[in-house]
């Protein structure tokens, strides 16, 4: 994937998977329970800091793609090198903070040479305006979340990550870059520490192009049920766009 254009996405494909799990065990486990039914699974810090590549390399042995999600946040050579490194690995997607700036973003970008797409985080999905306002940031949300993606794209970048909720403002502003949006939740889901959601349906609606969905799929009694449900939900919001 590159900034210079979306691509078609395969429908099971856009459903992304996040192993949130401590370790090896518990990955292993919890891929068992999924019955191989995910293409693309999200690695993030929890696990990568556990077992580092072997768990890339577990889920890539299945036949999964994996979206990396160490959103990076240094200065822009030391930022450069990790992503030369993390491209070693062969994830699809990896994730870098906008909040660490264009230089940093275009460094990235330009060390990454396409695999993996660079994603922009634009504002957490625990943050609420509150939060924005006590970091001194000015404007709505909405506004933050755009500037940020705008910048991301100036940069470079495949695509962004934000909360469904400014999905569509982003893709007003962009139709290029590829929005990736976790905090997607089932209809009845618990929404834990997450802020800013939306059920899978509204977020294709308003333009999403993957969905991370963690903790429902994880604590379901059936993990691959709920996945399947989720990508139904997802085709029947696609067909009726």
């Amino acid at each position: 994937m590159t900034g210079a254009g979306r691509k078609a996405i395969a429908v099971d494909e856009r459903v992304i998977v996040a192993l949130d799990v401590p370790d090896m065990a518990g990955l292993t486990a919890f891929l068992d329970r999924l019955e191989g039914q995910p293409r693309f699974y999200k690695v993030g810090l929890e696990l990568f800091l556990a077992e580092g590549a072997r768990a890339v390399e577990v889920v890539q042995r299945r036949g999964g793609k994996v979206f990396l999600d160490l959103k990076l946040h240094d200065i822009p050579e030391t930022v450069a090198r990790a992503v030369s490194s993390a491209a070693q690995l062969g994830a699809e997607l990896l994730t870098v903070h906008t909040a660490g700036g264009f230089e940093m973003m275009r460094r990235a970008t330009e060390a990454a040479k396409g695999k993996p797409g660079i994603l922009g985080v634009t504002v957490l999905t625990s943050l609420s305006e509150d939060d924005l306002r006590a970091d001194g940031i000015v404007g709505t949300m909405r506004e933050a979340v755009v500037r940020r993606a705008k910048l991301a794209e100036k940069a470079g970048a495949a695509g962004i990550v934000c909360s469904p909720q400014e999905v569509a403002d982003v893709r007003a502003a962009s139709s290029t870059l590829a929005l990736v949006v976790p905090g997607v939740r089932p209809a009845g889901a618990a929404l834990g520490d997450q802020k800013r959601v939306a059920t899978p349906a509204s977020a294709i609606a308003a333009g999403a192009d993957y969905l991370v969905v963690g903790r429902p799929i994880r604590d379901a009694t059936s993990p691959a049920a709920i996945f399947a449900s989720v990508v139904a939900e997802v085709a029947a919001a696609l067909a009726a766009s």
